[in-house]
């Protein structure tokens, strides 16, 4: 479908610079998407880029995905060599609708048992290798294989089936269109790849060629893995010492209560997501819970530290009744490698607690944007 030589390419993009994921914006179709990407992106671009291109996170749905056909695809590709945009990732992993409806567990179907997922993976990594810069290499997330409490030690055979077909696309690709596109798996908690050890056993384990193998990567969603209570310079370390490369960081915060008694937590209870909250004991020992309103239930009183995915702005240190995993960030951004794609993803903007929000929507990602760009400039 993309021909390489179809359309002119962008100018050659900055070594690294900090954007946001568009599934921030609510949208399904492509032309909800497109019309909150005008609205937004433009501003956020004048801000931090107004004499250079500047990236795009792009979410597309599994709707939009099928809307988008080449003569599609060629505007919004011309649409953004004229306003100045590139495309260097796309986020694959919410292929149904991600705003405005309970999402909960469903938000990883179709997961890597089903075709579905198969085909959706192919059609987003194929645009994006025409929308990607001649320079750059592209990243595409997916859910990391399923929810844990759906895949069973049978649904391998299928998982490998699939990913394996995905992997010798993404090779197919890349020698039709010169274009190098992985496929960056995102550990999330309550999912088959929760933990950074979890990613390592997989990769090490599958049964994959190695020329397969170069194509698998990992999307670093920072809120993921400071729920997992880990060391963000040992999670690196990890991922490196086993060869295991990062697509792009999604760079995002998650909400942290120093205290035993998780009902404090209450107000940040909703209906559309998952909020999965692990909380850590005197002896060091993890509990974890597929939702927040689980973990207030069970109420356990041995717990020094709670954690829960709920996205919060990045720059956000405390909240007003818990703090943040702000400092995770601090740590870890100065330790990222050059080059990787980042990305501020706080999707949850739509259901934060009004007196959380900074402004618009736009004032919000340009404050987190600046935030995470002065933090990467204390790289040593």
């Amino acid at each position: 479908m993309c021909a390489r030589n179809a359309l002119h390419v962008l100018p050659d993009p900055p070594v690294q610079q900090v954007s946001y994921c568009t599934n921030i914006h609510p949208g399904e179709s492509w032309q909800e998407i497109f019309s909150a990407i005008r609205q937004h992106a433009p501003v956020v671009k004048k801000r931090f880029s107004p004499d250079a291109p500047f990236p795009l996170g792009l979410r597309l749905s599994g709707r939009a995905s099928q809307e988008m056909d080449l003569a599609l695809a060629a505007d919004f590709h011309g649409w953004c060599r004229e306003e100045g945009f590139y495309v260097a990732t796309v986020n694959g992993f919410p292929y149904g609708t991600f705003h405005h409806a309970p999402v909960k567990e469903s938000v990883y179907l179709p997961d890597w048992r089903f075709s579905e997922r198969l085909q959706y993976t192919r059609k987003i990594a194929e645009l994006l290798a025409l929308w990607l810069p001649d320079t750059m290499r592209g990243s595409v997330s997916t859910v990391p294989v399923g929810f844990r409490a759906c895949i069973e030690k049978g649904d391998m055979v299928t998982v490998l089936k699939n990913l394996r077909a995905a992997l010798d696309f993404m090779d197919h690709l890349a020698q039709k269109t010169g274009k190098e596109i992985v496929l960056a798996m995102e550990p999330e908690p309550g999912c088959f790849l929760e933990t950074t050890e979890d990613v390592v056993d997989f990769f090490s384990s599958l049964p994959i060629s190695h020329r397969q193998r170069q194509w698998l990567a990992v999307c670093y969603d920072c809120c993921h893995q400071a729920l997992q209570f880990e060391n963000p310079a040992a999670s690196l370390q990890k991922l490196a010492d086993n060869e295991i490369r990062i697509g792009h960081v999604q760079v995002s915060s998650a909400l942290r209560l120093l205290d035993s008694n998780i009902s404090l937590l209450k107000r940040f209870q909703e209906a559309c997501y998952l909020h999965q909250t692990v909380g850590r004991k005197a002896d060091g020992g993890l509990l974890r819970y597929d939702d927040l309103d689980q973990a207030i239930i069970a109420a356990p009183e041995d717990v020094e530290e709670w954690r829960v995915h709920f996205h919060v702005p990045v720059f956000m240190e405390k909240t007003g009744e818990c703090d943040s995993t702000r400092f995770f960030l601090e740590e870890l951004l100065p330790l990222l490698p050059a080059g990787l794609p980042l990305e501020v993803e706080t999707y949850t903007w739509t259901i934060l607690p009004a007196e959380l929000k900074n402004g618009t929507v736009t004032d919000c990602l340009i404050e987190e944007i600046d935030w995470v760009a002065k933090n990467m400039e204390k790289r040593q």
